[in-house]
């Protein structure tokens, strides 16, 4: 059933039926990402990816005659098969469905629509993969590798590149924070002897996260260079951002960042595909809870709203467990 709705179609409008659907979800599209931005304090990143999902969504209703306020429960069916057939993923399919049942929620809220198809539909089954994760002694020799990058004679541009990556590289792996999060950390971070930084994560939340005594001073070390070398290279006002860039945003970009990292995995003999800001942080994870960290803790550490995000690290607490009972219960077998 189709309820009464904010956007109706007159009958000037009818004929033009490939065209009006996507004019209409595209309002639809936009009241609903300023209420995710607005009430739930979606960052761009989010935004940009749900604006993606429900433009693909529409383009599949357009050509099946229908749009957000028309489509019933079978037409989202058949966005889901027709998913499937051009080969998604399932967890894509998921993160599509997820992305449907949000935006149907929104219109029953707002009475744009009387019922909500996408209540009834199950995604598809998928197991969740388990995290990539670096070993101890991978890190420490991309660490060791960056920290040699920064003590090489080359030109004074080159060793503040050199000791950016390896600021990055120091406080990725000290608090695992979010390579966006990291990015664009402000210079004050940077600026006071703190052993303890306030972090601005998803939802606009903030968190406090320790610093170890190797970040700080690797961040100490790359603004006081900053300092001295940036006035060199352009008369410009100082930036707010410990990673200053040219760019839109005003710092360093994720993909500036990966790149750099994949390229010091190659040169510290990793491959670089199994390296990425996200697999750091999974490392830092991964590596306090094997030496017996609290998950509830590294929990707050990562910012994670739900435990059950944090969850995909119990297999390191198993089989951390596993070690202490064979190794420590007076009736385990001894070889």
């Amino acid at each position: 059933m189709r309820a009464s709705a904010k956007i109706t179609k007159t009958p000037a409008q009818a004929p033009a039926k490939t065209a009006q659907p996507k004019s209409s979800d595209a309002k639809l599209t936009a009241l609903f990402l300023d209420m995710l931005a607005a009430e739930q304090g979606a960052g761009r990143n989010t935004l940009d990816a749900y604006r993606r999902d429900l433009t693909d969504f529409s383009d599949y209703l357009a050509h099946a005659d229908t749009d957000f306020t028309g489509a019933d429960t079978e037409s989202l069916r058949g966005y889901l098969a027709d998913l499937d057939t051009r080969g998604f993923k399932s967890s894509s399919v998921a993160r599509r469905l997820s992305a449907m049942r949000h935006l149907y929620r929104f219109l029953l809220n707002e009475r744009v629509r009387g019922d909500d198809p996408a209540a009834i539909l199950s995604g598809p089954k998928r197991g969740r993969g388990l995290p990539k994760v670096l070993s101890i002694a991978d890190v420490d020799r991309m660490l060791t590798h960056a920290k040699e990058l920064t003590q090489t004679d080359v030109s004074p541009a080159q060793r503040l590149r050199a000791l950016r990556l390896y600021c990055l590289l120091e406080v990725l792996y000290a608090t695992g924070l979010r390579v966006s999060e990291l990015v664009s950390l402000p210079v004050s971070a940077a600026r006071r002897d703190a052993r303890m930084i306030v972090v601005r994560g998803k939802g606009n939340k903030e968190r406090l996260v320790p610093l170890n005594d190797a970040s700080r001073h690797a961040m100490a070390d790359y603004l006081a260079a900053s300092e001295v070398i940036q006035p060199k290279a352009k008369k410009a006002a100082p930036s707010k951002w410990l990673f200053p860039s040219s760019g839109e945003s005003g710092h360093l970009t994720r993909q500036h960042f990966a790149r750099d990292l994949k390229e010091l995995a190659a040169a510290s003999g990793l491959a670089p595909r199994l390296v990425s800001p996200h697999v750091l942080r999974h490392a830092f994870a991964s590596h306090l809870l094997h030496n017996g960290a609290d998950l509830r803790i590294v929990q707050t550490l990562l910012g994670h709203t739900d435990i059950s995000t944090t969850q995909i690290y119990t297999h390191v607490v198993e089989e951390r467990l596993k070690s202490l009972v064979r190794d420590l219960h007076p009736l385990a077998e001894k070889s």
